[in-house]
């Protein structure tokens, strides 16, 4: 029977084309204020895929815009009623569903505290986008799949328009074009090396760095909710900061690589994780020597790793049912998580 997280990561591409094209104009018209009034600062609040989305988002922003981003606590609005100083800040809520109580607690408090606030949001009439300064809505439908897949994708896609807009990347404009040919690419990849190598694992450790590591922050989730697998995501920096010393061969990698300044550093990793034993998996355009080759379409770096997700959410659907899982049903989880 096919999951409903199987048809709903099927339909991203048509997502992602049809927000670039229905949110072009206002994208344009919030990154023209952007640079005529720069941001000291970014704060992202988010919970979840969400917050892996954030992730991305930080990397692109920081290297692409220069602006220092950090992840508000929830809490601290939410449970220890603070309300930090946010005078010049960008404050932006990135949510599928837009009503989860901390989530409005800490915009709310942001926006008091004197920031401007953007909503990445999916449900346009949500309490989140009622109450940002400005919405860009992702335009992925309704998502009734537990597991979040084209909310997730149509997250990265927005926050790669509104950096390439922001810093009036053409190429980077053009390239998104692209994205969601890209997607429907990523989406034959066969990916059974997976599927394969962790069919009866207990465990594993997933892999990213740059713009890969929100992917691996998301895979991970993935995987524990979805096929019952205890996965910790690193990047491939921390990882080697104690970690490292429990992986060999009762602990595989899942390992996302792309071609820009990090891909050494992966390379290095993967030689060191196979020279003790561990088997390694690794997506990317070009396969390692000695590891698992999951294919992703070539694609500039920054958007390789959402062709690799687009890859990894049909593998990790097969996966949940190799394992004889139904990915539309995780134990203790709702769609709509109301945290506090």
């Amino acid at each position: 029977m096919t999951s409903r997280m199987f048809l709903e990561a099927a339909a991203a591409a048509s997502v992602v084309a049809r927000q670039l094209a229905a949110n072009r104009a206002a994208t344009d018209a919030f990154a023209a204020k952007l640079r005529a009034d720069p941001p000291h600062v970014v704060a992202t609040c988010a919970r979840g895929s969400s917050d892996h989305a954030a992730t991305y988002l930080k990397h692109l922003v920081e290297t692409r815009a220069g602006v220092l981003v950090t992840s508000a606590s929830p809490s601290v609005s939410s449970v220890y009623h603070a309300a930090p100083a946010m005078v010049g800040a960008l404050a932006i809520g990135l949510s599928q569903s837009g009503k989860s109580p901390d989530l409005l607690a800490t915009m709310t408090s942001a926006k008091a505290a004197g920031a401007r606030t953007l909503a990445l949001v999916n449900v346009a009439d949500s309490p989140l986008a009622a109450l940002a300064d400005t919405t860009l809505p992702l335009h992925a439908g309704a998502e009734t799949s537990v597991a979040a897949t084209k909310s997730f994708i149509a997250l990265l896609a927005a926050a790669a328009a509104l950096v390439a807009a922001w810093t009036q990347d053409s190429r980077l404009s053009a390239d998104l074009d692209g994205l969601p040919d890209l997607l429907g690419r990523a989406w034959t990849s066969d990916w059974t090396p997976l599927v394969d190598a962790l069919a009866d694992a207990r465990g594993l450790y997933v892999i990213g760095r740059g713009p890969g590591f929100g992917i691996a922050q998301e895979a991970a989730l993935k995987l524990k909710e979805t096929c019952g697998l205890h996965a910790e995501a690193f990047s491939a920096a921390e990882v080697r900061h104690g970690p490292m010393a429990l992986v060999g061969p009762e602990l595989p990698l899942l390992v996302f690589r792309q071609d820009d300044a990090s891909a050494a550093g992966i390379d290095a990793l993967v030689a060191d994780a196979l020279a003790n034993g561990a088997r390694v998996l690794v997506a990317g355009d070009r396969p390692l020597p000695g590891a698992d080759h999951l294919f992703v379409p070539s694609a500039e770096p920054i958007l390789a790793p959402i062709a690799a997700i687009q890859a990894f959410y049909r593998a990790a659907d097969a996966l949940a049912h190799r394992r004889g899982l139904d990915p539309d049903r995780p134990p203790h989880l709702n769609k709509v998580t109301e945290t506090v």
